[in-house]
């Protein structure tokens, strides 16, 4: 037994199902560089997979509930939760987007609460706020945001890119009020001059009058290890689930790390790229252009979102330059984002996304590529499914917020990919030219 009267874990402490892709590798570096050991796999995975993949920390798995209805978030998450109850797991996160941009009809974290709650049935049900390594700050429940990796921070209501985002728009700041219109009504919240009391006191209060949910603020770097510390305490009682960006595993490391030593980590930075380097950016995010406007390492192609999606005659002509160009050894940027974001025809934003990452594994099936890159959480959601790769581990960081991931799958072409997920707000101008490696 350990010192607080609990048997020793076997297996993973910690599942996590992401909400799409690029989130999900971004919580599997937040582990992989507190020294943990973790695997992001694309499905449930079945006794063979996971005794193949060895002793492991923490489990993911990559969906992309953030694009599905209500109805299909439950078909979808129900199994979920039922695996990671079955795995043993202490934590079970659902990890959503740092700007918590979801809503009642589509990506709604309510629906994946009530999904997820039969299987991890805890009182406390944690929902953290705020991810500062990113620029994301809870404070009194409402949610601040930077615009951009450094940039200017606003509350997300009225963030220039969350306000107007064509499928999710971000009208409410005070995340209490945000996720009670998604059926989280009465939520509780801790704010962060309680986290100077008596937390724990405060927290049993609050936890008297059965809330669906309690919000933790998270402001700065130590509010993590606070939060940690509450999270690790409850779960030790009965498995919980946790709903948060990645700021969720980053309070349970800090915590773990402050209990006992934690594993060195040396993070090794890519090497220059060995042949021409593919990205493929679906995002229609202010940032993503200026990183496309700042990569002249690379050969910039604008496609026709629409005829993408609709013209078959278009996409093989502009798949045989882009090939032509990857073969030529020149590294190649296919962009789908309009001169003007604002003219977007976002009605289609699911059909631009599903022909853009057809189009990326139509790419990789003819030119044998090694380093990839994708920017757009629902592009690159699809994107990964259509390679037909089974799980994701963690290669390096190329800033806050952006993860390289190296592919497993059976097929030798799309097997150790150094593949690069962003979604459209991170990453510094230059993203796109530290991808090719120092």
């Amino acid at each position: 037994m350990d010192r607080n009267g609990t048997a020793p874990l076997l297996g993973p402490r910690l599942g996590w199902y992401g909400d799409d892709f690029t989130g999900a590798t971004d919580t599997l570096a937040a582990l992989a560089m507190a020294g943990r050991r973790a695997l992001l796999f694309l499905d449930r995975p079945d006794a063979r997979r996971l005794a193949s993949a060895g002793p492991l920390d923490a489990v993911g798995i990559a969906g992309a509930s953030r694009t599905m209805a209500p109805e299909a978030m439950t078909a979808e998450l129900e199994p979920v939760g039922r695996f990671f109850a079955e795995l043993g797991v202490r934590v079970m996160h659902y990890k959503c987007c740092s700007t918590f941009d979801s809503a009642p009809h589509v990506g709604s974290l309510g629906a994946a609460v009530r999904a997820l709650r039969a299987s991890f049935a805890n009182p406390f049900l944690p929902v953290v706020g705020g991810q500062p390594n990113i620029g994301r700050y809870c404070l009194f429940s409402t949610l601040f945001a930077a615009a951009g990796t450094g940039g200017t921070v606003h509350r997300i209501d009225r963030h220039p890119t969350m306000r107007v985002h064509p499928v999710t728009p971000m009208t409410e700041a005070d995340l209490r009020l945000h996720l009670a219109a998604q059926g989280l009504e009465g939520m509780a919240a801790l704010h962060y001059p309680d986290y100077d009391g008596a937390i724990d006191a405060t927290l049993d209060r609050l936890l008297a009058s059965e809330p669906p949910a309690v919000l933790l603020d998270i402001g700065r770097v130590p509010d993590l290890a606070v939060a940690g510390r509450l999270i690790w305490t409850h779960a030790l009682k009965a498995p919980l689930l946790a709903v948060g960006p990645s700021s969720v595993a980053q309070a349970l490391t800090a915590h773990w790390d402050a209990e006992a030593a934690s594993p060195a980590f040396a993070d090794t930075p890519l090497a220059p790229a060995d042949g021409p380097v593919f990205v493929m950016a679906g995002s229609l995010s202010p940032v993503t252009r200026r990183q496309i406007d700042s990569a002249p390492s690379f050969d910039r192609v604008q496609a026709d979102a629409a005829r993408l999606c609709g013209d078959p005659a278009y996409t093989e002509t502009l798949l045989a330059q882009v090939t032509a160009t990857l073969r030529a050894g020149r590294h190649t940027l296919v962009w789908t984002a309009p001169a003007d974001a604002a003219t977007a025809d976002t009605g289609r934003a699911a059909d631009v996304a599903a022909a853009t990452a057809n189009f990326v594994a139509a790419v990789l099936r003819a030119v044998p590529l090694r380093r990839v890159g994708i920017a757009g959480g629902d592009t690159s959601s699809m994107a990964v499914r259509a390679l037909g790769c089974w799980g994701l581990s963690y290669r390096t960081a190329l800033a806050p917020g952006v993860t390289v991931s190296r592919t497993h799958g059976d097929d030798p072409a799309t097997d150790g990919i150094e593949l690069m997920l962003k979604g459209g707000q991170m990453g510094p101008d230059d993203l796109f030219e530290r991808l090719l490696g120092t």
